[in-house]
């Protein structure tokens, strides 16, 4: 959490004195963190709490009323549309903040350099249990994933799962920090995350199927779409809400100086035509 709470006041009340209330997505935390920090500097009159938790953690406390502003790593649900129109008489207003592309990561030791989104896939229901299967050594998978409040499990779910289930035997762990320290202690791990969180484990190319050239993430091959699992990563606000002090927070997020502190975090800045959307 980072700054001030100030109990006892709601959301509404709290962005029109001033302060902002952000909640959601893990994936964005420390993002965020830097953003509210450096956006306050040129405003003193402004605090900001920031909250992770998860993206549905986060979507359920904008239904609720108990945060401005919810940070997303996936796309919000019909279901939880219909909840924000059940709670405010309006659809969230939903803006692109930044881009990320899913890194698989693996071992150090591991030799494997690339893997296609079938393997990926394989491995995560359980059908493929064995390195050898991709041409590693002849020893078992240990898969790591994240929590089912994570919209980064959900993304992962959706586009390389295909809405499959995980398969019993992965692991679930807390956060993508977490997935990456069991990996880099692990010679035999695989897991996913966010691009910020490279550090003691290398990540994969990634490869559409096995007749597709594997894929470096990059600046310019998430932003092109070229890296297979790439994504925006968004902010939704109450309508209501969306003046003032947080109105001024999403613009310059989404600006040059907000976008440059994306990319020094090691997340990919959003593309200039997508920055108006």
């Amino acid at each position: 959490m980072l700054l001030v709470v100030l109990s006892g006041w709601g959301p509404t009340e709290c962005a029109r004195a001033g302060s902002i209330t952000i909640k959601g997505s893990d994936t964005m935390v420390v993002l965020t963190q830097k953003w509210a920090e450096t956006f306050m500097k040129g405003r003193p009159g402004v605090t900001i709490q920031v909250n992770g938790g998860g993206t549905g953690t986060g979507l359920a406390a904008l239904q609720n009323r108990s945060t401005d502003i919810c940070n997303a790593s996936r796309r919000i649900r019909a279901r939880e549309k219909e909840n924000c129109l059940k709670a405010f008489h309006k659809l969230p207003a939903e803006y692109r903040v930044a881009m990320d592309g899913l890194h698989v990561y693996v071992n150090h030791q591991n030799p494997i350099k690339a893997i296609t989104l079938p393997e990926l896939a394989g491995i995560f229901v359980g059908t493929i249990t064995n390195w050898s299967t991709l041409g590693g050594t002849d020893a078992p998978i240990t898969i790591y994933s994240r929590e089912n409040s994570s919209g980064t499990y959900e993304f992962f779910k959706e586009r390389v799962l295909q809405g499959r289930d995980f398969g019993s035997a992965v692991q679930t762990l807390q956060g993508t920090a977490q997935v990456l320290e069991a990996v880099a202690q692990d010679p035999l791990g695989i897991g996913y995350g966010g691009a910020s969180f490279g550090l003691g484990a290398r990540h994969l190319r990634v490869a559409r199927d096995a007749a597709s050239e594997a894929v470096e993430p990059s600046e310019s091959t998430v932003a092109s779409g070229a890296y297979p699992i790439s994504r925006f990563l968004y902010c939704y606000v109450n309508p209501d809400l969306d003046h003032g002090e947080v109105a001024a927070y999403l613009k310059w997020i989404r600006g040059d100086e907000g976008q440059s502190i994306v990319r020094s975090l090691g997340y990919y800045p959003l593309p200039a035509d997508h920055r108006t959307r």
